[in-house]
């Protein structure tokens, strides 16, 4: 789990120090100003990208160009190159083997591309909302906070950025709340059910089609696993390639989709599915450590379910094409493995320690991330005007600020993981957004919480309600995760696209944006 959010500093020191925690934004605890340093490294990794694919991008031109030669020559032209190749044995014979060996390396490094047919986001029944007052007096009639620590957590819900109609799992409703291994394992049946049944519906998928399954939960591992959780549910075929992975924070759906990408490189004519998801019931925390008790106040019942697909025949009714996936890992840094950690308090009980350098560590797995992303996906002019300027700056030793580029020139739309108001708030000022560029993350983080993994697609769907998807657009999906990583998944539309049917902003879109209390 990951949090970012918002709370005003307590009168007690420890209060103080913990509020800083991803909440309030102070100073030396915000993202870093990306007008600052920029490492060399990152970009020239970005560069890798691209020229790994240096043999394609040539090739393509080449044959484009035969063919538009060969479709002006006229019969007299043919005839009189016929005559001349005849005489020139040697030449064909060179000229055949350099297409074939081209067309054969093109062929076999060219990557498959990989459709998101459709997706489907779950939405919790309305019993299980929980309004901001009904929150903290349940949180109140538990007993096991002090009053310290509810005040805390009124605080940071006042600043979260969240509405009054998350969700949170059935056994927190009870007081005292019954979180158990059986009540964790129908949370987690709820959701990845609930969005499943919806996805297979609306895309006429058939079990027996899935060649690939991808499930994604930090938190919640239980055995058998989630992933075999859904093979038995809906019967899948019995050499399936599954795959469940934990641990990995709200960057790990963006982890799943790559995963995914590279087993649909490998095997042909298939549909992978892809499940991210978090479990809140047995994830809840009962003590009164604050930089524990922020998660709590934070995150809410989630999850996704999206098909993914190899298959040419799909290209037409697909929504997206994957385009990109780039991840950064700043695991080796022991602070920023740390700053997301899962422990137990003096007291014995578990919970999710946030470390007061989070904000710090995310700017700075962010600014690798996108320093790395550049390169692919900016236009030449942005791209030349960064050059330029870090150029001069390496040369001459000066005090002069690289130049930013505009991501607004290489991407349409925005989905900025929603683990809080400070990380959107922050990610808007440093990468020069415009209040519509983040309002669908503003608003799936008021409408639904921090869901983890399954938030940027939440916002996606926030998008396609809003009916702002346009043939050829581009999105970017951007999510941080323990460890600590920063992800991102780029995807063009291939069509027009309408929101699904049962979408969960369905019968509320019209409502939004609605303005959040700073």
């Amino acid at each position: 789990m990951e949090a970012g959010g918002n709370a005003p500093a307590d009168t007690n020191p420890t209060a103080r120090t913990s509020a800083r925690v991803g909440v309030q934004i102070q100073q030396s605890r915000r993202l870093p100003d990306f007008l600052q340093s920029v490492n060399l490294k990152y970009v020239k990794l970005g560069y890798h990208y691209l020229i790994s694919h240096l043999l394609t991008l040539c090739l393509v031109p080449v044959m484009i160009i035969i063919l538009i030669e060969a479709s002006q020559m006229n019969p007299d032209d043919i005839r009189q190159l016929w005559l001349h190749l005849q005489y020139n044995l040697v030449f064909v014979i060179t000229c055949s083997a350099i297409l074939v060996f081209g067309s054969t390396v093109y062929i076999m490094t060219r990557p498959r591309p990989v459709y998101l047919v459709d997706y489907f986001c779950y939405r919790a029944p309305d019993e299980l909302k929980a309004p901001f007052e009904s929150f903290m007096e349940h949180s109140r009639l538990t007993g096991d906070f002090d009053e310290s620590s509810l005040q805390f957590q009124r605080k940071i819900l006042e600043r979260s950025g969240l509405g009054d109609e998350t969700y949170v799992p059935e056994a927190m409703h009870f007081v005292p709340p019954r979180p158990s291994m059986q009540a964790a394992r129908e949370e987690a049946e709820q959701v990845m059910f609930g969005a499943l049944d919806n996805l297979f519906a609306n895309t006429n998928v058939k079990a027996k089609d899935i060649g690939i399954l991808v499930v994604n939960c930090s938190l919640f591992n239980p055995t058998p696993s989630l992933s075999a959780m859904i093979v038995n549910k809906y019967k899948l075929r019995g050499n399936i390639r599954s795959f469940n992975l934990g641990g990995m924070g709200c960057s790990a759906g963006v982890i799943a989709v790559d995963l995914a990408k590279d087993l649909l490189q490998v095997h042909r004519n298939t549909y992978a599915v892809v499940v991210s998801t978090e479990n809140i019931t047995q994830n809840w925390y009962f003590g009164n450590k604050k930089a524990m008790l922020i998660p709590n106040c934070l995150f809410r019942v989630g999850g996704a379910a999206v098909l993914l697909s190899n298959k040419s025949v799909d290209r037409r009714r697909a929504k997206y094409r994957l385009v990109h996936v780039v991840r950064t890992h700043r695991g080796s840094d022991d602070k920023a493995f740390r700053c997301v950690y899962q422990e137990q308090d003096d007291a014995g009980k578990t919970g999710v320690t946030l470390s007061k350098d989070l904000m710090a560590i995310a700017g700075g797995a962010l600014k690798t991330n996108i320093t790395t992303l550049g390169p692919l996906v900016l236009p030449i002019s942005e791209q030349l005007l960064f050059f330029a300027t870090l150029v001069l700056k390496k040369l001459f030793q000066k005090n002069i600020k690289p130049y930013i580029p505009d991501f607004k020139l290489a991407f349409d739309h925005f989905c900025i993981h929603a683990g809080g108001r400070a990380v959107i708030d922050e990610l808007e000022k440093n990468l020069q957004l415009l209040p519509e560029h983040v309002e669908a993350s503003r608003m799936t983080l008021h409408r639904f919480g921090n869901t983890s993994s399954s938030s940027i697609w939440y916002e996606l769907a926030y998008t396609e309600a809003k009916g702002r998807i346009r043939r050829g657009q581009r999105i970017w999906q951007i999510a941080f995760g323990s460890g600590f990583k920063c992800n991102s998944a780029v995807w063009q539309a291939l069509r027009h696209v309408k929101p699904a049917p049962n979408g969960p902003w369905e019968d509320c879109i019209d409502r939004y944006p609605v303005k959040v209390v700073q």
